[in-house]
């Protein structure tokens, strides 16, 4: 162990690329990565004013943050993205994939155009993020990437078979990066969370289901963003190819 180790800070000189940052797990990745010591650029699609909150709030802390608003569904918007980071802050060495689209949809009343746009945001988004990043993550000399996930994509859920199919495609994903990109040193994991205590969008989206986890309550923003963390960190470094599920023991893989 390198003498200038510090547990508290052990992701220091890195830097964090964190997509869907502006806000619930994607910000709280964003403020742990912080809090580990490492330079964050804090992505949103559209969401400027939460993306600036998000990094005020790791500035405030005496935190390094940027923010940069791009479509990861859009192949140039993404490239740009990276490309900002390397600028801003001269490489890359850890890449946490957080956007989705929350939706809930029976399947008589459930358009191809939706299911589409949910798949191009959780899956094709991840694709293309870690196409562009992959590359940089190398060049550092080896990185993380670390997806989230979601319980629906092993247990399905009615109403939501865009999400479930996205979530599940993910863990292939995962798998396939993880093979791909070992020999650059880079690890690939994906994260499973369900029944997390987040500010919602949808009304009536209001988190259900505490009783059906082992635990006996939801699971809160700062243990998922802890759990990427540690992935993320010098501790994690010899776990790759894997889905990890925070979720309280609802679902056990």
């Amino acid at each position: 162990m390198s003498q200038a180790y510090r547990p508290d800070r052990e992701l220091a000189g890195k830097v964090a690329l964190i997509t869907g940052g502006s806000r619930n797990i994607g910000r709280g990745v964003a403020r742990a990565l912080a809090a580990g010591g490492a330079s964050t650029m804090v992505n949103a699609s559209k969401s400027e004013d939460e993306a600036r909150e998000t990094i005020e709030l790791i500035r405030s802390a005496g935190g390094t943050a940027d923010y940069h608003l791009a479509d990861v569904t859009d192949p140039a918007s993404v490239e740009s993205l990276v490309a900002e980071t390397i600028q801003r802050f001269g490489r890359l060495d850890i890449l946490s994939i957080n956007q989705t689209l929350r939706a809930s949809d029976p399947l008589d009343r459930l358009t191809y155009e939706n299911f589409r746009r949910v798949v191009e945001v959780s899956l094709d988004g991840t694709w293309l993020c870690c196409k562009a990043a992959a590359p940089h993550l190398a060049r550092a000399g080896g990185g993380a990437i670390v997806i989230m996930g979601g319980t629906r994509g092993v247990t399905g859920s009615p109403g939501g078979s865009h999400v479930s199919s996205a979530k599940s495609a993910l863990v292939g994903l995962t798998r396939s990066l993880a093979r791909e990109l070992a020999d650059r040193r880079i690890t690939v994991n994906c994260v499973h969370p369900f029944l997390i205590d987040t500010a919602r969008v949808a009304p009536g989206d209001a988190p259900r289901g505490a009783e059906s986890t082992l635990i006996g309550r939801l699971g809160t923003v700062d243990e998922v963003a802890a759990l990427v963390r540690f992935l993320c960190g010098p501790d994690g470094g010899y776990i790759t190819g894997q889905n990890i599920f925070a979720n309280g023991g609802a679902y056990m893989s």
